[in-house]
């Protein structure tokens, strides 16, 4: 498929190390999301990030609010490769034992730790394991004496609530961290984050908070993180949607291949059908994303309903689809049969896995 080569230039930030996943500096924008079961029920946050992994995930938070949940955390570690990041909020206690279970990063407010001793004991805990923290800023949870500053949440005030924190890394000498500063408003959040992309040198966090459910989430998302992700911003990416979290890592890999800032999948090239369809295109696209699921290959399928823009969307993809009398079967883009509708989607479906068969076997072959 021709593109337009993008014209984002990333903004230069200091790479750090969650686990093995490199974020920020050269690194591509990371994806994670969240686990939503009770970190307690091992078994079922055990599955849950396999699923996220399955689906494409590079990081995975974990929630730990008690000590009950650190030591749940120590056995959910030993049963899953992914990096972890942990979400912790007010105890240092938590923090310095996830630390010694495996926990990959912390995220965690130094400002909302407590006493310097305690904010240096996890510091220094960090330093020792080599794990980064995460500066997190909700606009919904703004320090009181911000509140009452700017009379209200506003990009200014998450920007110095930010460097609160920050300040206090920097006092203890600690560079390795990451920030998100989220809003479930858009404007709010992207203001932010420009601001404060000129102030530090530290990869950062995107994500609208709260953002909806599955269709408005997406929506904010995709507008917010969409902006700024196309001026360079941004190195590692969450999209909260009040849905199963697998739908988070699908539509944040669908941001990053609309910008083509990373590739993963099946890109289905579709078109809205109209009057001139030749065969149902709503159904047929439908059934293929169910089965194409599972497929990690990046590869650009058409699917056109009729002889208008179909050939020539179909010869610039890998494998298309064009509507006609008969429906036709592109590969590299040239007919290679016709397909009857009830043909359609074993034909388009059999026609990608053979062809990324066929292209693993040239690989581990080469002659």
């Amino acid at each position: 498929m021709s593109h337009i080569a993008s014209p984002t230039i990333r903004r230069l930030s200091r790479k750090i190390f969650v686990g093995n996943v490199p974020i920020g500096g050269d690194a591509p924008v990371a994806v994670q999301s969240m686990t939503n079961t009770e970190t307690c029920d091992v078994a079922a946050t055990v599955a849950q990030i396999q699923a996220l992994q399955k689906a494409g995930a590079d990081l995975v938070r974990v929630s730990v609010p008690t000590m009950e949940a650190a030591e749940a955390f120590g056995a959910i570690r030993k049963q899953v490769s992914i990096p972890l990041v942990t979400d912790i909020h007010f105890d240092y206690r938590i923090a310095l034992r996830v630390a010694e279970l495996g926990a990959d990063c912390l995220r965690i407010n130094p400002g909302n730790i407590g006493r310097e001793d305690r904010v240096r004991a996890v510091i220094d805990c960090a330093r020792d394991k080599g794990i980064p923290l995460r500066i997190g800023v909700n606009a919904g949870s703004l320090e009181k004496d911000l509140q009452q500053k700017y009379g209200e949440p506003t990009p200014e005030a998450m920007v110095e609530s930010a460097m609160r924190h920050i300040d206090i890394l920097d006092r203890l000498d600690y560079p390795d961290f990451k920030v998100s500063l989220k809003a479930s408003d858009v404007w709010m959040t992207v203001l932010a984050y420009r601001q404060l992309a000129g102030q530090i040198e530290q990869p950062l966090h995107l994500g609208i908070t709260e953002a909806g459910g599955l269709r408005s989430g997406s929506v904010k998302s995709a507008v917010g993180l969409g902006m700024l992700l196309a001026e360079g911003i941004g190195d590692t990416i969450r999209i909260s949607l009040a849905a199963d979290p697998v739908e988070e890592i699908k539509v944040g890999w669908d941001i990053l291949k609309s910008l083509r800032l990373r590739n993963r999948g099946i890109n289905l090239i579709a078109c809205p059908s109209c009057s001139r369809q030749e065969f149902d295109v709503i159904r047929a696209v439908n059934a293929l994303e169910g089965r194409l699921e599972d497929i990690d290959t990046a590869m650009d399928v058409a699917v056109i309903g009729c002889v208008v823009n179909g050939p020539g969307e179909a010869r610039e993809a890998a494998i298309g689809l064009t509507g006609g009398q008969p429906n036709l079967l592109y590969i590299n883009g040239k007919p290679v049969g016709k397909l009857t509708e009830a043909e359609l989607v074993d034909g388009v479906e059999r026609a990608i896995r053979e062809r990324i068969a066929a292209n693993k076997a040239a690989e581990s072959n080469p002659t």
